[in-house]
């Protein structure tokens, strides 16, 4: 047993369970994952989970990976959190939930999502405000849906977090988020964020992207100690200039004014103090302090371990993925899980409707297009239809377009699933792999979407060839991963590991540790790397078959 070993702890807050990855700071090894479920509830559109069942997971899989590492708990030196974006938690005066929070995925806040896209200007306003425009997965949205239909929980709340948020505050005591996760609510304006001092890698030239001034207000008190009673001056200057200094802290008991921060227009629209709100610290990987007492000994790890401000689940993937300034910039990627996602790294900052325009956690962007229904729809096809998920044939006639829990891309928050094209002969593994389709269609052409609002020209066949990174569970089942090399005519990099976000979190903990980039660590580790998988002809008759039933059926079926 080596105890000389730094060993970072990331943990990966997802819809369905925590994971929490042991890390060898220096190699990048993964010595052990911990993992623990969760319970979701609600029908009819709700999903709700309850936060305290978060902690004790992240407990259970945090202890689980330090016993599985072999390791000393005073090997830990570090700890972030990743969690699912959007979900809302209102915290009561005694710091605790009120409620079970709203997920990401719950709809019932669609009208007040409708609502708040018509006002402050529509959503040409939002998406210069913001970069996105509310839908029913937003964050005020959600906080509108509760201050109409659960007042009282409203008018109680002393405090209002997304999960990570949420998780961290229980770690060091401190309500604290960063600029990805927080640009995920719709009362986070990303102005500030794409300009950051790091040179990224443009995979088509491979020359370094030119380096931008990045200067935010506020002020960093950087003294080396863990000082939670500290006052966090935000009338001074806090300049980043790139480099990361291993001893810094971050005063927690004060705020910092970043330039891309709440916007107080939208905040009083919302009718939501900002006191409740909190800080937004620089970047995922600041230390924004050690665990508490009570942390410590729930976890049984020293109260000496760093905590890293942490972010959301797919900006985490991204820092895992090597994608951000210090690394791969305008490269796709396609997330495939409960949720399919398609993102990229940029210093463009694309203002479209269909996307949400989030913060990365490192000063660049990541634009992102989110679908509902992914793996968990398919999944539910395949039981339906008595066949193993991976007992699946091409769709032929047959389209499916899996939106069992409504659409969020396209926004189609209350659409059902939609068969068509079945005849007495049809083969039921036909319907299963137009479900695959359907899914993967959904996402692909999102990513598309994506790519052109960052001004890339999909018919360059630089961009058009550009290896596609496919993650999430879904890319390691057979079928999933020729379906999208058929949809998307694209190669593609299947990473050999497996808790991408949960390596990302990891990397935001080593920098806060040592000062490093998170996504030069990430890179220099090597956990975005993996087979590269030949593209296959581009099945254009099939993409256009479903791209031509959801034109017909949106107006009226899918509404």
């Amino acid at each position: 047993m080596r105890t000389s070993r730094s060993v970072v702890i990331g943990v990966d807050s997802s819809t369905q369970s925590t994971k929490a990855v042991a890390v060898d700071a220096e190699t990048g090894e993964l010595l052990a994952v911990g993992r623990a479920p969760h319970t979701v509830t609600g029908t009819g559109g709700a999903r709700e989970s309850d936060p305290e069942e978060w902690w004790t997971a992240l407990v259970t899989a945090v202890r689980a990976a330090v016993r599985d590492a072999g390791v000393p708990a005073g090997s830990v030196t570090g700890i972030a959190v990743a969690g699912q974006q959007h979900g809302l938690v209102a915290l009561g005066a005694d710091g605790r939930p009120l409620r079970p929070a709203l997920l990401w995925n719950d709809t019932r806040s669609a009208p007040q999502a409708a609502a708040l896209a018509a006002g402050l200007g529509g959503p040409k306003s939002w998406l210069e405000r913001t970069g996105s425009v509310p839908v029913a997965s937003m964050t005020a949205a959600k906080w509108q849906w509760l201050r109409e239909h659960e007042p009282a929980h409203a008018a109680a709340a002393t405090g209002v977090r997304l999960p990570h948020d949420y998780l961290t505050e229980r770690l060091t005591g401190h309500a604290v988020t960063d600029p990805g996760d927080a640009s995920g609510t719709c009362w986070y304006g990303t102005g500030g964020a794409g300009a950051d001092t790091s040179v990224g890698t443009d995979e088509t030239t491979g020359a370094d992207a030119p380096k931008a001034a990045h200067d935010r207000t506020g002020t960093h008190d950087r003294t080396g100690t863990d000082t939670p009673t500290a006052t966090y001056d935000r009338t001074g200057t806090y300049d980043r200039t790139g480099t990361h200094v291993p001893t810094a802290t971050y005063d927690p008991a004060g705020s910092y004014d970043p330039a891309g921060s709440y916007d107080p227009a939208i905040l009083d629209v919302l009718g939501l103090d900002p006191a409740l709100l909190p800080i937004v610290a620089p970047t995922g990987a600041t230390h924004v302090g050690t665990l508490t007492a009570t942390a410590a000994e729930a976890l049984g790890l020293p109260r000496t371990v760093v905590v890293a401000a942490g972010t959301g689940d797919n900006m985490a993937a991204a820092v895992g993925l090597g994608l951000g300034g210090a690394g791969l910039l305008d490269h796709p990627v396609v997330s495939l899980g409960t949720s399919g996602t398609a993102f990229a790294a940029t210093r463009a900052r694309p203002a479209h409707p269909g996307l949400a325009g989030f913060a990365a956690t490192d000063g660049t962007y990541l634009p992102l297009g989110c679908t509902l229904n992914c793996t968990l729809a398919v999944d539910r096809f395949a039981a339906l239809l008595g066949l193993d998920r991976e007992d699946a044939a091409p769709g032929g006639d047959v389209v499916v377009l899996p939106y069992l829990d409504g659409e969020r891309t396209p926004d189609l928050p209350h659409a059902a699933g939609l068969v068509t094209g079945i005849r007495h002969t049809t083969d039921p593994r036909a319907i299963l792999g137009a479900a695959y389709e359907g899914a993967a269609f959904t996402v692909l052409r999102a990513l598309d979407e994506l790519l052109a609002a960052c001004g890339l020209d999909l018919t360059d066949s630089a961009v058009r060839d550009r290896p596609l990174r496919l993650i999430g569970g879904g890319a390691r089942g057979r079928v999933w991963t020729d379906t999208v090399r058929r949809l998307s005519g694209r190669p593609l990099v299947v990473p050999a590991a497996e808790e991408l976000v949960a390596l990302g979190a990891a990397a935001l903990a080593g920098g806060a540790v040592t000062g490093d980039d998170p996504v030069a660590l990430a890179t220099a580790w090597g956990t975005g790397e993996g087979a590269l998988l030949p593209p296959l002809p581009r099945a254009t008759e099939t993409w256009d078959r479903i791209a031509g039933v959801l034109t017909a059926a949106s107006p009226s079926l899918l509404r």
